[in-house]
């Protein structure tokens, strides 16, 4: 199981929201490619990035930000956030990201991600982030009527290589990931699913991947890597050790 570590792009710095609220950040660090290149030295094999801006903008803002990233780093880097058309898509492709989420396009421009996926067979990944089962769009600003299951199964078959699943009103609040509900979805779809939101302890990871026969690829972790509930090389061995076990 993969542990990847959450870059979360605001304004140029890196930081972590509360329950998704863009007036609720909390600033880790100023240089995210410093950011990066120290979680590459702690011993993650990707790095998860999300343009908040961009997601809520619905265009590319912290592009220098993630270039300097792209340069930084040698593991593959997976990128989200204000990814809304094809140009978009190629242009982070051909730069070096290796997996392009779509968030906001999967609801919104469902043809956009059976194109993207045909185009780039392996390399796209739909995000979808849910409050109370449904889902939310547009850098979470908005909650929809369509059930997050749906939506998952409708990517499926569009061919995406993955679903990033965030239970926003866990998201940055460290009160535990949601295993229930990424565990469900996980069963209920083919391609595997990576749990966002909530993860606060090694508890988290080890109910994770006590589950992962379900289709779990991995977690995403952002605030307590920063400080400190969670202890890298601890996590990772635990993940590790766990996968190669089963």
């Amino acid at each position: 199981m993969i542990l990847f570590p959450a870059i979360d792009l605001k304004d140029g710095q890196c930081v972590r929201l509360l329950h998704g609220d863009m007036g609720k950040a909390t600033v880790f660090n100023d240089d995210p490619a410093a950011q990066a290149r120290a979680f590459v030295a702690q011993g993650f094999d990707w790095i998860h990035l999300v343009d908040l801006n961009g997601a809520v903008e619905g265009e590319p803002v912290n592009s220098a930000a993630v270039e300097a990233i792209l340069q930084a780093v040698p593991v593959p880097v997976q990128l989200g956030g204000g990814i809304r058309d094809m140009d978009t898509v190629t242009h982070w492709l051909e730069r070096g990201v290796r997996r392009v989420i779509l968030g906001t396009a999967a609801l919104e421009d469902p043809e956009l991600v059976r194109t993207a996926c045909r185009r780039y067979p392996g390399q796209i990944v739909v995000s979808i982030d849910a409050r109370d089962g449904k889902v939310a769009s547009r850098g979470w600003v908005e909650t929809t009527e369509v059930k997050a299951l749906d939506l998952a199964l409708a990517m499926e078959k569009a061919g995406v290589a993955a679903v990033v699943f965030t239970d926003i009103d866990r998201d940055g609040a460290l009160s535990g990931v949601n295993v229930d509900a990424t565990v469900d979805l996980a069963w209920a779809l083919n391609v595997p699913v990576i749990a966002s939101g909530g993860i606060a302890s090694i508890a988290d990871l080890r109910a994770l991947l006590q589950e992962e026969e379900s289709g779990i690829e991995g977690a995403i972790s952002g605030r307590a890597l920063y400080d400190g509930r969670i202890d890298p090389a601890e996590a990772l061995a635990l993940l590790r050790n766990g996968s190669e076990s089963r």
